[in-house]
């Protein structure tokens, strides 16, 4: 585990904003981050990520009235109900990335056995869920299985097509990793032993092959891609 001096925050990306109304589904869901904290993420990684949570994590405090929850892969802490983008940024500064990409297992854990669950006994007051998992791409274990089952979970339980949705946001540029994480978004269904399944998963780059930045529609489908099927494609207007 690296032991360098925390560096704060860079100041949220200055995109042209998109018109809240564009944002207004959000206040639907409970948004849930997870943050890969693992030894892959340490030095210029980890400052993108820093960047790229202080992006979107402002939008996000400003529609869950109950405040969004923060979870990192290796870091126990369990972060609820956090209101503010100081506090968001608070947070991520408390930790420092070590270990390995244990994605899948987090996922089980907060999907599978929690949410899940929860949905499962209380339908009626579970509230949908919108996952935005901040990572370099590569998981040292199997990412897939948790996802498929909970969107076999999903279909039994007729729940609606927006209940759970998991954005993958990818920093860094490995091609391997994007190439991993766009099976998740685009093939995940075929791993299935079903005829259909679901559609629960998007991803979306923080930086394109040319290094820009998210512009306001980037912004807009790395927070609701995954939950809204319109913005479930491709754009060339999603970095400037």
């Amino acid at each position: 585990m690296t032991n360098a001096t925390p560096q704060p925050a860079p100041a949220p990306s200055q995109a042209t904003p998109v018109d809240d109304n564009a944002y207004a589904f959000l206040d639907t869901f409970d948004t849930v981050f997870l943050i890969d904290d693992s030894g892959s993420m340490a030095g210029g990684l980890w400052r993108q990520t820093a960047e790229a949570l202080m992006t979107i994590a402002p939008i996000c405090t400003a529609h869950d009235e109950d405040g969004i929850d923060i979870y990192f892969i290796n870091n126990p802490g369990k972060y609820k109900n956090v209101r503010s983008a100081s506090r968001v940024q608070e947070i991520f500064e408390t930790v420092r990335p070590g270990g390995a990409t244990n994605i899948g297992q987090r996922l089980n854990t907060l999907l599978v056995k929690d949410y899940l669950h929860d949905y499962e006994t209380k339908p009626d007051t579970t509230k949908p869920m919108n996952l935005i998992c901040i990572t370099d791409g590569e998981p040292t274990d199997d990412d897939e299985a948790p996802l498929i089952d909970t969107a076999e979970r999903l279909d039994d339980l007729r729940a609606p097509a927006w209940q759970v949705g998991i954005q993958f946001f990818q920093v860094g540029s490995d091609q391997k990793a994007a190439r991993h994480l766009k099976r998740l978004d685009d093939d995940l269904a075929k791993y299935s032993t079903r005829d259909r399944m679901r559609d629960i998963v998007d991803t979306v780059p923080f930086t394109n092959a040319n290094g820009g930045r998210l512009s306001a529609d980037g912004i807009l489908k790395v927070v609701l891609g995954a939950v809204t099927r319109r913005l479930d494609r491709n754009s060339e207007d999603l970095h400037r």
